[in-house]
């Protein structure tokens, strides 16, 4: 039974649009990309999800608590008030890198980013019913003692770099899961139902390749923003008691 589901959301015709009639000023174009993240993570939020920057121009959510109808209220609200559109696959997976991969297939499939003949495309279909998964939490013990006040800030970013690397690396080989970096020193991973032991291990790989120790909090719910608030919550549990991992009794696969 699958128990994820992903959307690979996308501008269309994107790399045109930055170069026509002549090549756009790079801060215009990021100001549009942040407002975009803003206002999709506030769309999707709003409905139990989470979105993720991924490359800026395509944007990874974690969509199990959306359906169609909300994906496609949200691909209009997004073309009344952009000058670029937005396609979206959705897709639907045992893992979430295997629900990832069904939904970029089926945006592929709809025809290139960078043609222009694709604009709000939305292909997939969603859930009938979402299964619990986990969300883990991770972040840099002592990250201010550590890096902020201890090293110059290009230091810090490499070293924050090589973090989300390790984590992102590790979690798809070992389990499927996906992870992204989402400010200061945190990587948020969603994952199927994995053991203490199991995060053990993450942190341990994590410190031994960046030397930085880590500690997880890891919330369960069939929901992203249920089982990520869970996370925040446990993650908070492990600065508390001093521990690396804390985390629930693994879900039963169904």
């Amino acid at each position: 039974m699958d128990r994820f589901q992903f959307t690979l959301w996308q501008l269309d015709d994107y790399g045109p649009w930055t170069t026509t009639p002549e090549p756009r000023p790079e801060m215009t174009l990021q100001s549009l990309q942040s407002r975009l993240y803003t206002d999709l993570a506030e769309m999707v939020g709003e409905r139990e999800g989470y979105v993720f920057r991924g490359r800026e121009d395509n944007l990874v959510g974690v969509t199990n608590s959306l359906g169609v109808a909300d994906h496609r209220e949200i691909r209009d609200r997004i073309a009344d008030d952009y000058p670029v559109t937005l396609s979206a696959g959705i897709g639907t997976g045992e893992t979430p890198l295997a629900a990832l991969r069904t939904a970029t297939e089926k945006l592929q499939a709809a025809g290139s980013a960078q043609k222009s003949d694709r604009s709000g495309t939305l292909r997939g279909e969603s859930l009938d019913a979402s299964p619990p998964f986990q969300v883990a939490h991770f972040d840099v013990v002592d990250a201010t003692g550590r890096l902020t006040d201890a090293v110059d800030a290009a230091a810090a970013i490499d070293a924050l770099d090589d973090v989300t690397r390790t984590l992102r690396a590790e979690i798809r080989a070992r389990h499927g899961g996906l992870a992204f970096f989402v400010g200061g020193d945190n990587v948020i991973a969603v994952v199927p139902p994995l053991a203490s032991a199991d995060y053990d291990d993450l942190c341990e790989t994590a410190r031994a390749e960046t030397g930085l120790p880590l500690q997880v909090g890891v919330g369960t719910g069939s929901t992203a923003r249920a089982a990520g608030m869970a996370a925040k919550h446990a993650l908070e549990d492990a600065r508390e008691r001093e521990q690396t991992v804390v985390v629930p009794e693994p879900v039963a696969a169904d």
